[in-house]
């Protein structure tokens, strides 16, 4: 039997179990028809991304596995946006060929120290300025990330040598760094003196999106664990499922352009694999999305049927691992079809489409505002014939 002084305790103590959120994923929720439809020609996928003209919300994301000068520049053929990682084998090989064969031709149990050797090979300064003239060569605008420290390092050297978006990612993004042995990079003062655009990633937190968004960044991806890719979740336990992730963020984003005038570009960054996904994270909130894994599947990709992510080389922590994803085909029949397969995961873009159609949006912000139910059940009701077997 509790005593008076016990009771009185648990009173004021409330139990952290007792406060836990539900939070949502993709798997979780269903778009819910309304009482329009519209023609799926008639649907527009353009916007003005941080003053890059996009035809389809698509980016690929700065893994080395998806992205090169060559990958590019077929994406920005297709009317989405490539991201280079300045951290990665494009910046520290004059021929990455070699390397990325290794890498993708490496037995598991021999993955992770080939990726930090990989790794190990310092970034030069004149192999940036090249990969971005090779981008540019290719038609494409050229979009490059690096971690804080790094962005530090080379930010005003890729705006001098023509980059035209600088990705500043990490982790977990946050407005405000504690440091003790070094200076943090001040977002603020960095956007203010960069002359291009600054997005910045990663995040799942609306009070830290708006804060960010606050210190000048040009668009806020979000994201901390889902990708195929990553293991982040595993070995930090951190993370928030993407559908909640990403409205949470949009609701910062609303906030901002309410008390600015200013759009901030949300991106839903890792976890989409189907048409379904990219559709749920237009809804959420996105205005666009990153692609990794389902890019890495193309003809196109540097990867050459493996995939892996930026944290994936670290020689003490690494939170990624090389997965083997294939080759199926080229980029445009993994965004544009035709797809030889039914389980959404090519024609990405033609299913998005549909969705919008089905769905009476005719623009990405009309997406936005489409209703969302929670559904848990809705990808086996009444599939138990298609699950037979499986």
């Amino acid at each position: 039997m509790q005593t008076p002084t016990e009771a009185a305790a648990r009173r004021h103590f409330r139990s952290k179990v007792d406060s836990i959120r539900p939070t949502y994923g993709f798997d979780d929720v269903s778009l819910a028809p309304g009482i329009e439809t519209v023609e799926p020609g008639d649907v527009s996928l353009e916007q003005d991304f941080a003053g890059i003209a996009l035809r389809i919300p698509v980016l690929a994301a700065a893994m080395d596995a998806v992205v090169d000068a060559r990958s590019a520049g077929v994406l920005a053929g297709l009317g989405g946006l490539a991201v280079l990682n300045l951290e990665g084998v494009q910046a520290r090989y004059d021929d990455p060929g070699p390397v990325l064969e290794r890498i993708s031709t490496a037995p598991d149990a021999e993955i992770q120290a080939i990726l930090a050797e990989a790794y190990a090979t310092p970034i030069r300064e004149e192999l940036i300025a090249l990969r971005i003239a090779e981008i540019h060569a290719t038609g494409s605008k050229a979009a490059v990330a690096a971690t804080p420290g790094a962005a530090r390092r080379f930010g005003a050297f890729c705006a001098d040598h023509g980059a035209d978006l600088f990705l500043v990612q990490s982790q977990v993004s946050s407005a405000r760094h504690l440091a003790s042995k070094y200076e943090p990079l001040s977002l603020a003062a960095f956007t203010r003196l960069m002359p291009i655009p600054v997005a910045v990633g990663n995040t799942t937190h609306a009070e830290a999106a708006f804060a960010l968004m606050d210190q000048g960044a040009a668009a806020v991806f979000v994201g901390v664990g889902p990708g195929a890719a990553c293991t982040t979740r595993e070995v930090l336990g951190i993370g928030v499922p993407q559908v909640t992730a990403i409205s949470d963020v949009a609701a910062a984003r609303d906030a901002f352009f309410a008390e600015t005038g200013r759009w901030v570009p949300v991106v839903a960054d890792g976890g989409m694999k189907r048409g379904g996904d990219i559709a749920k994270a237009i809804a959420a909130g996105a205005d666009a999305v990153m692609l990794g894994s389902p890019l890495a599947r193309a003809e196109e990709a540097p990867g050459r049927g493996t995939s892996w992510g930026m944290a994936a080389p670290s020689p003490v922590l690494p939170r990624g691992t090389r997965i083997r994803v294939g080759t199926i085909g080229t980029m445009e029949r993994i965004l544009f079809g035709p797809s030889h397969v039914a389980d959404g995961t090519e024609n990405l873009v033609g299913a998005l489409r549909q969705s919008m159609a089905a769905l009476g949006a005719r623009t990405i912000r009309d997406m936005q505002q489409v209703e969302i139910v929670y559904a848990p059940s809705v990808a086996t009701e009444g599939k138990s014939w298609q699950l037979r077997g499986k």
